[in-house]
């Protein structure tokens, strides 16, 4: 069972680096821009900081939860502008989170389990190959207790 995410929230705030929040106006900006809309939990992670740095502040954190306005389509992140094409991976791919190597953790809005996005593993050199790039949460709170509870810079936590 996941931890509540008003808990998980207040050990950001206790334990790790926030951002100051989003305000309402951003998160309907973010949502016209990318055209789907934050599930529950990313609505209350970007009202309560508008991203973070885990564990430790850069350069040395292996999670940098994105703010909204970085928040791009995965194969943007990966292969620049040219790459924003059906070859070079889903439309419904976007970067979450930064794992400071080149990779990141990707939510996927083209589905939802439970009301919430499942998470992937954006690994770039092996982008978009599903036997590499699988799923990572089935939520982001689920993803986000988990690099909480790792307190290392270790970005694998176990696919689901």
């Amino acid at each position: 069972m996941t931890t509540p995410m008003s808990s998980l929230l207040e050990e950001v705030s206790r334990e790790h680096f926030p951002y100051p929040p989003a305000t309402p106006e951003e998160l309907e900006d973010f949502e016209r821009r990318v055209g789907w809309r934050l599930d529950p939990d990313l609505r209350a992670f970007y009202l309560h900081c508008n991203g973070a740095e885990l564990i430790e502040r850069l350069p040395d954190s292996p999670y940098r939860l994105l703010p909204l306005a970085e928040i791009t389509r995965a194969r943007v992140a990966i292969f620049g502008e040219r790459g924003d094409d059906d070859e070079h991976g889903p439309a419904s791919l976007y970067t979450l989170c930064d794992v400071q190597d080149g990779d990141y953790v990707l939510v996927d809005v083209s589905r939802q389990e439970n009301g919430r996005y499942p998470l992937m593993d954006g690994y770039h050199e092996a982008w978009p190959n599903p036997e590499y790039c699988g799923p990572v949460a089935s939520s982001f709170a689920e993803f986000l207790e988990a690099a909480m509870r790792s307190r290392r810079p270790v970005y694998w936590l176990g696919g689901k």
